[in-house]
């Protein structure tokens, strides 16, 4: 029984090895059939992808394939065997559609991990900031989106009230690596989040620090192929509908100018005078009015 044994643990690893062996030999003779076709026509080969590849899918000998290529216009960081593109267990950072070649910033390197780090250019940093349904434009704000970074908050000063409020544009073409935990690009549909992830250098990542502090930060969506700049002017809550009304507060105790005489001469009060029987006239001198009697005409 133990001898039969042994005979099926060894048979197992020669049907194994067997396996791997004719997997090595097709991929070998796949690859040099399609290097001896691009040699004759003046191409090279490189790996494309045969399906539609979204942030943290693994490459497979099913989702990817050799393609000839021209070999004057091979992009940089293509892999050109299926065995260099599937080394390391490399997983998917950026979106890649089928056709597309697979190229060796938009695949991970040797952790074989899908992080966000990964996908951030050199020099540039990954800061996350609060939003809301309404700082994030309803959840249409998407990784891979380019926005404005708007601040809100009260005007400096002693003097300011609450609803003294200024705001400006301090960071421009901002792209969106994710909201909330979603980082892939592909994920378009709307969906509100707490976070955003946005992709900035370290000067960029100190105002945001800020204005976190300071007030309310908001996202603008803009195209994101805008290279409109802002104008870069502070607005208050005074330039909000281009109004030129204003309210002026009244001094405490002091009677308004729309008060009718009666009310202005009370007995007892300082502004109180004798009323004249009769026709009269009521002349304000600012908030105080006096009454004058007025004759008829012809009367004495």
């Amino acid at each position: 029984m133990q001898n039969r044994n042994i005979f099926i643990v060894i048979g197992a690893l020669v049907i194994a090895a067997f396996a791997v062996f004719l997997v090595n030999a097709y991929l070998t003779g796949v690859e040099q059939r399609v290097e001896k076709q691009a040699e004759a026509q003046n191409l090279t080969t490189i790996v494309v992808a045969t399906q539609p590849l979204d942030f943290g899918d693994p490459l497979t000998p099913e989702n990817i394939r050799l393609q000839n290529f021209p070999a004057s216009s091979v992009p940089q960081g293509a892999f050109t065997t299926i065995r260099g593109a599937l080394a390391d267990n490399r997983v998917v950072l950026r979106p890649i559609v089928p056709g597309e070649p697979v190229l060796a910033d938009k695949v991970s390197g040797a952790s074989g991990r899908a992080v966000l780090a990964a996908n951030l250019p050199e020099g540039m940093r990954a800061v996350a900031i609060p939003v809301t349904d309404v700082t994030g434009v309803s959840g249409f704000v998407r990784p891979g989106d380019t926005v404005d970074v708007l601040l809100t908050r009260q005007i400096p000063g002693d003097g300011a009230e609450a609803a003294d409020l200024m705001s400006d544009i301090i960071l421009e073409r901002v792209k969106v690596l994710a909201i909330d935990q979603v980082a892939n690009e592909g994920a378009t549909e709307a969906q509100v989040g707490k976070t955003a992830v946005l992709e900035v250098d370290p000067q960029q990542a100190q105002q945001l620090a800020i204005g976190t502090k300071l007030g309310t930060l908001s996202l603008a969506l803009r195209n994101i192929e805008s290279q409109e700049e802002a104008k870069g002017r502070t607005l208050t809550n005074r330039d909000v509908g281009n109004s030129r009304l204003y309210i002026r507060k009244r001094p405490t105790g002091q009677a308004s100018s729309m008060a009718p005489p009666a009310a202005m001469a009370q007995a007892g009060s300082p502004m109180a005078r004798p009323i004249p029987s009769g026709p009269s006239m009521t002349i304000y001198r600012g908030v105080e009015g006096q009454a004058y009697p007025v004759n008829l005409l012809g009367g004495k």
